[in-house]
């Protein structure tokens, strides 16, 4: 038997020791997904199963009667088709303002002088970090009783009631178009970043050929930046669809799908508890969501692209 040399020992040894490490790494992205997926799969597989299924304790993730009563009554009890319009329609109003907006905003802040752009940058890092309980109160006041410096009241006579005018949608287009919307901050950042990498030629060329600062944004940075400002559309849109705190603060319980899905707690039918409410509640979460799910199977990759573009790990 050929005797091994030293070399080719530390070569095994590297080879053993190289695939027990990528064994261990495999066993633990197995074990962290499995607990990441696994409430999502039990979800899943009890909104298709019957009254009888869920108190059969034989039945654990294959429903042995699956059916689709779960979501034909969902999609009845929250009104599926007209909420999720309505729900469409206000993370529209909000996602495209609040892009342009947060698109303006960072291309300042990354112009500024490299002070004052940090100052500037913190503060408005700094307002993503407020709790959302902090503002509620004075949030619901303003719109409650809405006034512009005191020129409403001085001109009808009173403040206007935002809460009750054009079915509460106002104050969502207010603040996004103010850019003082939830989570703007998070979206400027990101436009800030993105609009740092572009080139300083580019833009001096533009000014050579007699452009003005505005010009010059609309016409040539702006165009450029139009995968980063998808992917803040994206951001902004999703967060929209899913939002309870501004959707409880101002519009009615069943308004949008959000907070719809809670309006059917309580429910209860053909004698069955409190486990068939949480599935019903489950069902409904997983129906308001799926919408974002294709929308994200479509977008992955401007999305993805956006943020690698935006300069945050750099």
């Amino acid at each position: 038997m050929k005797k091994l040399n030293k070399p080719d020992k530390i070569a095994i040894k590297s080879k053993s020791a190289s695939f027990v490490t990528s064994l261990f790494c495999y066993v633990l992205l197995i074990l962290v997904s499995f607990i990441i997926l696994f409430p999502f799969i039990s979800k899943i597989s009890a909104s298709f199963m019957s009254v009888e299924d869920m108190y059969d304790r034989t039945v654990n993730f294959i429903p042995r009667k699956p059916t689709l009563d779960n979501y034909k009554f969902v999609m009845q009890a929250i009104k599926f088709g007209s909420t999720g319009l309505r729900t469409l329609g206000l993370s529209l109003l909000c996602a495209i303002p609040q892009t342009f907006v947060a698109a303006m905003t960072g291309y300042a802040l990354a112009k500024m002088k490299k002070k004052m752009g940090k100052i500037g940058m913190g503060m408005v890092l700094a307002t993503v970090l407020v709790p959302p309980q902090v503002i509620m109160l004075p949030m619901y006041l303003k719109f409650r009783f809405y006034d512009v410096f005191g020129i409403v009241n001085l001109i009808t006579g009173k403040q206007l009631n935002l809460l009750d005018t054009a079915g509460g949608v106002l104050p969502f287009i207010i603040l996004s178009c103010t850019g003082m919307a939830f989570k703007n901050g998070i979206y400027i950042f990101l436009l800030r970043q993105f609009y740092k990498g572009i080139p300083e030629e580019l833009e001096e060329a533009a000014f050579i050929d007699g452009c003005s600062t505005f010009k010059t944004f609309f016409k040539i940075v702006l165009p450029v930046s139009v995968p980063m400002m998808v992917t803040v559309f994206l951001l902004s849109f999703c967060w929209q669809w899913t939002d309870t705190f501004y959707t409880n603060l101002f519009l009615k319980s069943d308004a949008v799908l959000s907070t719809a899905i809670f309006s059917i707690s309580g429910i209860q039918q053909q004698g069955s508890g409190n486990f068939y409410e949480t599935v019903i509640i489950n069902t409904a979460v997983i129906l308001a969501i799926l919408p974002l799910v294709i929308l994200y199977l479509f977008g992955q990759r401007k999305l993805i692209a956006g943020i690698e573009r935006s300069g945050v790990t750099g």
